[in-house]
């Protein structure tokens, strides 16, 4: 009997350290829903029609791999810009997300940014390799420039949040918490694609 438990006790055991080294702590602690390090929206959609997208928005800064990011250079595209910090458990959870449709989007129609709001390269670098995040991402930290630019569409506690540009640079659609489904950003852009042809 005394084997048995001991038997059972290591397989418990080797379960859950191999479960710990394939966990991300903070995402699964998102996933439970237990709201603790992080502050996020709740993952409502805002599509802006014609009229009420404001004047175009432009930034520009450094990315975490230390080169310029000029929002201009995208000028006639779709942007998607997404607000994000390495701490930041929802933004674990719709990383993959905003990779599968970054990859699978014409790089001549759209562009993909992300800023973030907290980090330094040395802790922005590991979580796009981590992620495999290819697109770059503005380090905002210091200069605020990109969130100042966007004021009155990003809530400064509001992390996640992806906002969509259209060609003009006017925001034409946000969604305020994490990112849960590829076919909805999918769908923003392909719905502001055809409203260019």
């Amino acid at each position: 009997m005394r084997m048995r438990r001991s038997m059972t006790a290591v397989v418990v055991a080797a379960a859950l350290l191999l479960t710990g080294c394939t966990s991300d702590p903070l995402a699964d602690q998102f996933r439970e829903g237990s709201g603790k390090n992080y502050i996020a929206g709740d993952g409502t959609i805002t599509v802006y029609d014609l009229d009420g997208r404001g004047e175009p928005i432009e930034f520009s800064g450094e990315t975490v791999e230390g080169e310029s990011f000029d929002s201009a250079d995208a000028a006639g595209k779709v942007q998607v810009v997404n607000f994000w910090y390495a701490g930041c458990a929802p933004c674990r959870v719709e990383a993959p997300i905003l990779q599968e449709v970054y990859e699978a989007v014409d790089p001549d129609e759209v562009s993909f940014v992300g800023v973030n709001v907290r980090d330094q390269a040395g802790t922005a670098a590991p979580f796009e390799q981590d992620y495999g995040i290819t697109y770059p991402s503005v380090l905002d930290v210091a200069s605020g420039e990109a969130q100042l630019a966007f004021a009155g569409r990003v809530p400064p506690a509001a992390v996640p949040t992806t906002i969509v540009l259209d060609q003009q640079g006017k925001v034409a659609a946000r969604v305020l918490g994490q990112l849960k489904d590829a076919s909805i950003l999918e769908t923003i852009i392909d719905d502001l694609l055809a409203e260019q042809a």
